[in-house]
């Protein structure tokens, strides 16, 4: 891996949709200009957007600098996690050990459609015999 080199990788889940940039460095995660852990408000997102860089043991190796919008916390990890692992394939890291994991499949389930006449997408009105 070239000096300065940035390798980079789209991720998106449900309506967040992340643009990541990995370069060679230290294992600093910046997010929309934040530390990680000051953007994330619960580890367990830490640690599962950190897991393509967990499966390489590229922790130390790789700094990360995310740009994300919409969706919630949860959308975003796991589109920054999708984004991370495309910028590790191409900074040419172990693709089978990525697919292996399932970390290079978009999650592409969203949230279904309401429908009318139902309170939700299945919700129907409660039902009142009288």
């Amino acid at each position: 891996m070239a000096k300065g080199t940035k390798y980079y990788g789209t991720g998106r889940r449900k309506s967040s949709v992340a643009r990541v940039y990995v370069s060679a460095g230290k294992g600093k995660i910046t997010v929309n200009g934040r530390d990680v852990n000051e953007y994330f408000p619960f580890p367990t997102l830490v640690l599962d957007l950190k897991q393509p860089l967990a499966i390489l043991g590229a922790e130390a190796r790789y700094d990360v600098e995310a740009q994300v919008k919409g969706g919630g916390f949860t959308g975003q990890a796991e589109a920054i996690r999708l984004g991370i692992a495309r910028a590790l394939l191409e900074a040419n890291e172990d693709r089978s050990a990525l697919k292996t994991a399932g970390m290079l499949t978009r999650d592409a389930r969203a949230k279904e459609r309401k429908k009318y006449g139902l309170k939700a997408a299945r919700r129907a009105p409660q039902f009142s015999k009288r």
